[in-house]
């Protein structure tokens, strides 16, 4: 049977809280403490002998981790980033920098990762599924680098883990969303937007959403896709030609970010005209969205515990330590249950 945490603490006969921090070198935990729930740890399998980042003291050094992410006006990703850094200078057993680079640009990514090996022990990145990107991830893996992927995943690669939502789940809950809000008494036009395409997060989320209209909501006609690239201009601009070419357009599904852009585009519509509006990710754009009714509904995932998974899998990876995975949840909001901030 698989050894837990808990098995550790009993062994230890400490509390679980204290043994992952005296596991993780966090603070407030005495030498004799760590000590004996290091070797507890090893009793029982739970941590291989010897760590190669434990010194002859028995503390244990930092490991460092780079976080590849893309630059620009996406909001969620702003948040993710501000997160991974608050989260990381409040933790002594990892040592974080965040590289910011073109997004969409597989090429670009692929470069940053293939500078990783020597600097880093563990990366994590919001994949693009191409060719170099693949194989500049499969480069990490000969070199020893532990790689997580986040929000948007890639397959048939040496990763770790795969940190985010499940992303055709969400999708078919935006399509029961829409198909929900707007009925199925008569045919209604509905409209998607993507970041790109070349994410997958963003592929399964339009998957999931044509898959459940197909077999729930019949009615529901998807007239056009639209990649916005995440930025809330262009999104305007491919809103207000949609708007104009479909007047009578019932629903909108916007599958990344860029909200914003839509909704100014739905702020010259009469409210009696505007399409039912769902997007993703509760940022202080799409707060306000939600309070003025331009927004029906927000599909959340929360950065911060992404940016809590990725730290803790990564760390534990390096160490050799076991860690429980604890998945982001899929939430849905409306303004009558927003969250505090």
């Amino acid at each position: 049977m698989r050894v837990t945490l808990s098995d550790v603490a009993r062994e230890a006969g400490f509390s679980t809280a204290t043994v992952e921090r005296a596991l993780n070198n966090r603070s407030g935990v005495r030498r004799h403490t760590r000590e004996i729930v290091v070797n507890a740890a090893r009793r029982l399998g739970y941590i291989s002998d010897p760590s190669p980042f434990e010194t002859p003291s028995g503390d244990l050094s930092p490991v460092r981790l780079e976080f590849i992410l893309p630059e620009g006006s996406n909001m969620f990703i702003r948040a993710l980033h501000g997160q991974l850094e608050a989260q990381a200078g409040l933790r002594e057993d990892v040592a974080v920098r965040i590289t910011a680079i073109e997004g969409f640009n597989p090429d670009r990514l692929a470069l940053a990762l293939a500078k990783v090996p020597g600097s880093a022990h563990g990366v994590g990145i919001i994949a693009l599924d191409h060719p170099t990107v693949r194989e500049a991830i499969r480069g990490l893996a000969e070199a020893g680098v532990k790689v997580v992927t986040l929000a948007s995943d890639i397959l048939h690669v040496p990763r770790i883990a795969y940190i985010g939502i499940d992303n055709r789940a969400a999708g078919r809950l935006a399509g029961y969303l829409l198909g929900r809000f707007l009925g199925a008494s008569e045919r209604r036009k509905v409209a998607l937007f993507a970041g790109s395409l070349s994410y997958r997060g963003h592929e399964e989320r339009e998957m999931g959403f044509r898959h459940i209209v197909k077999e729930e909501f019949a009615n529901l006609e998807i007239v056009e896709l639209r990649e916005v690239r995440d930025d809330a201009e262009t999104a305007f601009f491919e809103a207000t030609q949609l708007l104009q070419r479909h007047p009578d357009l019932a629903g909108i599904y916007n599958i990344g970010a860029g909200s914003e852009g839509i909704a100014r585009a739905l702020d010259g519509l009469p409210s009696t005209k505007r399409p039912v509006y769902v997007a993703h990710d509760l940022t202080a754009n799409n707060r306000a969205r939600l309070l003025d009714g331009t927004l029906d509904a927000v599909i959340d995932q929360n950065p911060r515990v992404e940016a809590r998974e990725a730290l803790n899998i990564l760390s534990h990876s390096i160490r050799n330590l076991h860690y429980e995975y604890h998945p982001p949840r899929l939430q849905v909001i409306f303004r009558e249950n927003m969250p505090e901030t």
